[in-house]
């Protein structure tokens, strides 16, 4: 029997509610629209009506927020939406999750949909309006609106796998024909290529699977097709690009003396680095067959003195194509898929950065391109899915920023870079051998992402957008979240040969790129449903899945390994020694291809180049000082982009080094991110650094140009945060225009390459690494011809400095090296500027400083002054050249005492102002216009959340109560749910106070799992003393509302039973931090201090009044020391800790709040820069009732709280002053002393 539900919340906490109006009114200018209501509506079979009716209570709804009902009134303005068949639902998914937990048996079946019902006058064509503005259709549909008579999808049985006939003898005449009704990538020489191939050596014609097979192997995504075309004819007009191409000949010559190697742009992109390494240059890289990521070997230095020798991985990755046809998806699987890179080299991947490019955010939804997604749109949904994965996974977002201009309009630009790191003991490369065995680790296989290799190497018209659905991936965090924990086991890591992610092209390129020869058996991939062809079986670019090759011998304890981690782990191939890739469907041999021919890569390909001479133009006019530095700040590509930054999670794994942004006000952005190395049990003061640059005003200008300043700002900016020359390498992303024919379009990526060589060359460090996109056109637009330079390094965080003006009084200093006859840095005076600002910083000469570029001086003092409100008086020989004019690769420096080189610019002041050419600027009108400009994209501030001052709550009566028995290591129990992300940190924050930490793997792979977790977590809380339940996004948070899958197995019985003989018998205690606390007081342990049943007047945590994640550091004042966790506190002690959270808003009925202030049960408020309690958002993030953080049981022994003490460790949080460690974790192990 299906079972039907609608949720909506009620009129208090229906933000999405008014925003979907707000956003029709304005957007569509619905003037007859009163009002929108959103129903969240669940089927559900599988399970009996009592289990249906405590789903309803517990999984559908949260009595609090929500209000339930069975049927809805359906008129004429009401409709549903769903996904499209085969697209995995994640809302769906965790539901059926939670039920399975509640009843201990197999998974029912959910499916999901939101239903919309419009009140007032909306006409049918007004209707249809609004339905295309909320319908993707690559990704969703209208739903209908009956309920159904069952959920059970019946699928056909795949077809036999058609062999196609006629195709060896297949006139060249019908290639063109052939290809369209296909719809391949390869080019008419590739198939030409291809029917040589099956007629002169396989003598046959082949099946479907092998041919989109090897249009996928040979798709310019896998092949990097364009960057290996053979450059046979090249002009250039151009005099510096002829002088570094002249040099590059010369370079080549040396490299590969009297052999003809041909030109080509991969030659151009990676010679530098070769040539760095022939000559000295270029040192510490770690090769082998197996290429991951960029790998370089580092050393750690650890806390006890000693350091390991470590592998240090990065990778940059784009996912322009999925992000522009579906933003949420196709950005989060650009995170997905970066991070698989260098996890498949074994490396743990701590800190992320996002890069985007968009045309106008701020352009009216009339200016957008037919078949196109609004701008505003494409950029708000990108940002909730690549923070959405990001978040669950648990990666922190170091540093964010997107970059501006109308090319972008072809084509989204999604960028994410990565770093992974390892102790090079881990890593071990092996051949794989005849007899090693291929196991399939991860999520199973469904029709998402079919095709996405492909789609991502063609332009794209209007036609050819609607015919995308099947290339959109989906991005399951949590799952790949799992796999990330298993190859944190060094036993497990050492069993790998050789492991491949499942990105572009599927099981065809995962499993095939893995060993020269492999037998494939499609019949036992894992399916997320039955009905799959063996060709989508091949193609399919499902996510969060790994290829690994292991012996024979160790594949049973892979296994194994995998299974204690809650993951689906099975042999799919094997190594053979046949020189062929063979993949079988049932019984049939589908396809049977020469490994020779595969690594082919099809037809060799020939174009011609041409550069045309260019320039950079940068006219500074100032006619009025106080207005034009106004505009600067509010211009779209140096505006503040805090309302994007902030949803992404900067702190998780306790090793940020720098915020986003920093200082008292945190309001200067940093320019690099940092982060400890992840030492799993040590402390380190070992630190990574990476660094962007680009300007896409320049590129459109210049390529040439572009690209070598872009290397030289990267570099400037890792040397401005307290990196060094000697310990930086590069990775660079290029993205370009459709190239076709044309010598011209060949010319920009040609010469943006020999600029970028140029600068590498001057700097001495090399490219190691890179991803290129060739397909940025659409119709008659283009992208601007980018090249991104992305620097990485390692530096001793005790180095490592921020841009934000320390303090009054100092002296301010702008230097630049020396420019040549060509617009070029001479490189000696480059080298050696570098170097010596790298020196002053180290010697602490320098207290902060700031990489000049788009903006200039003038962009880098407002900002540097933002973050502590210090002013500037500046030099009044500074022109307005000097201040006005861009300037990639120049530093403004802060020190405490005068210099004698460099410029001048002025000294700080204690005004936050601007004195410059007599006149005075208030620093506070241009901080207001450099945060308004995409406040309207990107909000900071929530509509119904006002500034209101709360008393400050007092309760000093402490709970002097002790248990009898004392420990002297007491045993810490933390469970990790699917979803978890904080275990690692809430471990380590017990350890170095004397606890023991056991972290509890939850799994519910298989419905005995789920019974089995049970009484394994029952029986670890017999030998526990304390429970703490760590941040995360259980489930993804997800049927709308967090914390599900803990309270759907902690309120097990014999779970419950547990809790409850812990906390009442044996005087434990228990904490939730985050999701944690969400779980406690969704389970009543707080405020109640027992597991109790749903009620609608319990108090409990919602949504963020601002309607999305919020990451930053906040205060909190300590309320009452009641409970022992504060033991070590004092009322009134403010502590500065992160938060990271979408659902903190702490809610409580009037009566509830009097009795818990009267209880102590309060235990921690929200407080702002002078210790008073209240609801403005720049100090409380969520709005929550009186500003409250934590709460605690009515003795106290359980503690709930938002802020994430756990993640501040030594040198955190650099950037921002008056972090310290909270010390509750202290307060839990001497409560047993």
């Amino acid at each position: 029997m299906v079972y039907r539900v609608y949720v909506s919340k009620k009129t208090e906490y229906a933000g999405e509610d008014r925003s979907l109006f707000n956003d029709l009114k304005s957007s569509l200018g619905i003037k007859g629209l009163r009002k929108v209501k959103v129903y969240n509506r669940y089927d559900i079979e599988g399970v009996d009506k009592e289990t249906f009716e405590t789903a309803v209570q517990t999984i559908f709804s949260e009595p609090q927020v929500d209000d339930v009902t069975y049927s809805i009134k359906i008129d004429d303005n009401t409709f549903a939406t769903e996904l499209l068949p085969g697209q995995f639902d994640q809302r769906a998914d965790s539901a059926q999750q939670c039920v399975q937990f509640v009843t201990g048996g197999n998974r029912p079946t959910v499916k999901y949909a939101r239903v919309i019902k419009l009140y007032g006058h909306v006409t049918k064509e007004e209707l249809e309006k609004i339905q295309k503005h909320i319908i993707n259709p690559v990704e969703s549909r209208l739903a209908s609106l009956e309920k159904p008579k069952t959920l059970e999808t019946i699928y056909p049985l795949p077809e036999k796998t058609p062999v196609i006939e006629g195709f060896i003898d297949m006139d060249k005449a019908a290639f063109g024909g052939f290809i369209k009704q296909y719809g391949l990538a390869m080019d008419a020489d590739d198939l030409a290529f291809c029917q040589d191939y099956f007629k002169n050596q396989e003598k046959r014609n082949p099946t479907l699977t092998e041919l989109r097979m090897i249009d996928t192997y040979w798709s310019d995504h896998c092949r990097h097709t364009t960057f290996n075309t053979i450059l046979d004819e090249v002009t250039i007009e151009h005099e510096a690009v002829k002088a570094s191409y002249e040099k590059y000949l010369a370079i080549k010559e040396e490299l590969y003396p009297n052999k003809n190697r041909p030109l080509t742009l991969m030659d151009l992109a990676t010679v530098g680095a070769k040539y760095l390494k022939r000559t000295g240059k270029l040192k510490n890289l770690d090769e082998s067959e197996e290429i991951n990521a960029c790998s370089v070997k580092i050393n750690v230095k650890l806390d006890d003195g000693s350091s390991e020798k470590w592998l240090l991985m990065f990778k940059n990755e784009t996912h322009n194509h999925p992000t522009e046809i579906e933003p949420f998806g196709g950005a989060a699987t650009c995170l997905g898929g970066a991070i698989r890179d260098p996890l498949s080299g074994r490396s743990y991947v701590y800190q992320a950065m996002r890069l985007t490019g968009a045309g106008n955010p701020l352009a009216p939804l009339s200016e957008t391109l037919e078949g196109k997604l609004p701008q505003s749109k494409i950029c708000q949904t990108a940002a909730a899915g690549y923070s959405s994965y990001g978040n669950q996974i648990g990666l922190a977002t170091g540093h964010v920023a997107e970059v501006y201009h109308p090319g972008y309009v072809a084509k989204r630009m999604e960028v994410g870079a990565v770093m992974g790191a390892a102790p090079a003991k881990n890593v071990v490369r092996k051949r794989p051998q005849p007899g090693d065995v291929v196991v399939l680790l991860g999520g199973a296989t469904g029709r998402d992402g079919c095709g996405g290799a492909t789609g991502s190497s063609k332009a794209h018209s209007v036609s050819s957008l609607e015919e995308c659905g099947a290339e959109v991936q989906k991005g399951n965090a949590p799952e790949e979240r799992k796999i990330q924990r298993l190859f944190r086991d060094a036993e497990v890591t050492r069993m790998i040969k050789r492991c491949n992610d499942f990105g572009a092209g599927g099981v065809s390129v995962a499993i095939g790129e893995l060993a020269d020869s492999l037998s494939i058996n499609l019949d036992v991939v894992p399916k997320k449903y039955e009905g799959l062809t063996a060709t989508e079986l091949a193609i399919s670019e499902s996510q969060e899945r790994m290829a690994v090759v292991v012996s024979a011998a160790n594949a049973k304890k892979f296994i194994k390994k995998a299974e204690a981690e809650n993951l689906s782990a099975i042999i799919v191939a094997q190594v053979t020694d046949t020189g062929r890739l063979e993949m079988f469907f049932e019984g049939e041999k589908v396809v049977d291809l020469s490994r020779d021919f595969l690594n082919s890569a099809g037809a060799v390909k020939f174009a011609q180049v041409s550069v045309a001479a260019d320039g950079l133009k940068d006219e500074v006019k100032v006619t009025d000082i106080e207005k034009d530095w106004t505009e600067l700040m509010a211009s779209l590509n140096v505006a503040s982009q805090r309302g994007l930054v902030e949803r992404f999670d900067a702190t998780i794994g306790s090793a940020t080094v720098l915020m986003p942004y920093g200082g008292k006000y945190q309001s200067t952005p940093a320019q690099a991110m940092s982060a400890k190395i992840p030492t799993l049990g040590k402390e380190t003061s070992t630190a990574s650094l990476m660094a962007w640059g680009f300007d896409p005003y320049l590129a459109a200008q210049s390529p040439y140009y572009s690209a070598y300043y872009a290397v030289v700002s990267s570099t400037a900016k890792m040397i401005a945060a307290g990196g060094d020359l000697k310990n930086m390498w590069y990775s660079f992303q290029e993205y370009f225009e459709r190239l076709g024919k044309e010598k011209s379009r060949w010319g920009k990526p040609f010469a943006a390459l020999l600029g970028a060589l140029e600068a590498q060359l001057a700097l001495g460090i090399g490219s190691i690494g890179g991803k290129d996109s060739m397909s940025g056109s659409f119709e008659n637009i283009d992208v601007p011809p980018t090249l991104i330079s992305f620097a990485a390094g390692v530096a001793d965080a005790e180095n490592i400095i921020s841009p934000e003006f320390k303090a009054a009084g100092h002296y301010l200093y702008f230097m630049a090296p020396e420019l040549d006859e060509n617009g070029l840095y001479k490189p000696e005076s480059m080298v050696e500027l570098f170097n010596k600002v790298a020196k002053l910083i180290k010697d602490k000469k320098v207290v902060s400083a700031w990489a000049t570029g788009f903006g200039g001086v003038a962009e880098g003092l407002a900002k540097m002054a933002f973050g502590n409100r210090i002013g500037v008086k500046v030099e009044p020989t500074m022109t307005a050249e000097d201040l006005f004019g861009k300037c990639y690769g120049g530093f403004i420096l802060e020190t405490e005492k005068p210099m004698r080189t460099g410029k001048k610019v002025g000294v700080t002041i204690p005004e936050y102002k601007l004195k410059v050419w007599r006149r005075v600027i208030k620093l506070e009108k241009l901080e207001k216009a450099y945060n308004g400009t995409l406040d309207g994209i990107y909000p900071t501030k929530a509509a119904t959340q006002k500034a209101v001052k709360y008393e400050n709550i007092s309760y000093t009566e402490r709970n002097l109560f002790r248990p009898a028995i004392k420990v002297a290591q007491p045993k810490v129990l933390i469970p990790v749910f699917p979803g978890t992300n904080c275990e690692y940190d809430t471990a380590r924050a017990f350890e170095e106070n004397g606890a023991k930490a056991e972290i509890l793997v939850i799994r519910n792979n298989r419905p005995q799992d789920v019974m089995d977790s049970a009484k394994r977590l029952a029986q670890a809380i017999k030998t526990s003393q304390i429970i703490a339940l760590p941040g995360g996004f259980s489930g993804g948070d997800e049927p709308d509302g967090s914390a599900k899958f803990i309270v759907s197995l902690l309120r097990n019985p014999e779970v419950a039973n547990e809790i409850e003989e812990l906390l009442h018998n044996r005087d434990g205690l228990m904490c939730g931090i985050c999701n944690g606390f969400q779980a406690l007081i969704k389970l009543g342990l707080v405020p109640f201090g027992h597991i109790t049943a749903p009620s609608a007047d319990a108090p409990t945590l919602t949504f963020n009044s601002i309607g999305r994640h919020q990451s930053r550091l906040i205060r909190t004042r300590v309320a009452s020391v009641k409970s022992p966790w504060l033991m070590h506190h004092e009322v009134g002690d403010i502590n500065t800790i992160a938060i990271s959270h979408g659902e903190g808003r702490f809610i409580a009925t009037e009566e509830m709040l009097k009795s818990l202030i009267a209880n102590g049960q309060i235990a921690t408020q929200y407080v702002d820069l002078d210790g008073n309690a209240t609801s403005d958002i720049d100090f409380c993030p969520n709005n929550s009732m009186l500003a409250v953080e934590g709460i605690t049981s009515p003795d106290g022994r359980v503690f709930g709280k938002m802020g994430h003490s756990e993640r501040t460790t030594n040198f955190t949080y650099k950037n921002v002053p008056g972090v310290e460690k909270q010390k509750i974790f202290k307060g839990a192990v001497d409560y047993y002393k």
